[in-house]
């Protein structure tokens, strides 16, 4: 009896992990970056930026699989995304937001659960950015 208590807590647990409600007002925010961060559970990137940036940024991220916007348009200036891992569905915020003079974009990525993303959220943006700035060059 003890054994299926303990199953169906586990089972429980997962369901909740993978359809968890994501409140827009919760991780829709301002990413506030003034500089490059690699943290324990995301990452905060700043990038230089032309007037295109954030809407070329916009479809490479949107390409990516499991990933849905959650809130905000390129238009607004902020948008923010919501990345579930393949197995477990473990949600991974991350928004990106153009500055007023358009010089930059900044991206903060991060975990909604754990104190750790083993660096899933660093990996992602970076292969983000690397496929921007091979746009730049190509």
């Amino acid at each position: 009896m003890l054994f299926w208590l303990i199953v169906l807590v586990v089972v429980g647990g997962l369901v909740w992990i993978r359809f968890a409600p994501s409140d827009p007002d919760t991780w829709h925010v301002d990413p506030q970056v003034t500089a490059d961060q690699d943290l324990s559970n995301g990452v905060r990137r700043r990038i230089p930026a032309g007037a295109d940036t954030l809407d070329r940024l916009n479809g490479i991220i949107l390409a990516t699989p499991r990933t849905d916007r959650l809130a905000g348009s390129v238009d607004e200036g902020r948008v923010t995304y919501v990345t579930r891992s393949k197995w477990m569905g473990f949600p991974d915020y991350t928004t990106i937001e153009r500055e007023a003079d358009e010089q930059v974009v900044e991206l903060w990525a991060r975990a909604r659960f754990g104190k750790s993303d083993m660096g899933v959220n660093r990996g992602r943006v970076d292969n983000w950015l690397s496929e921007l700035r091979a746009g730049d060059e190509g």
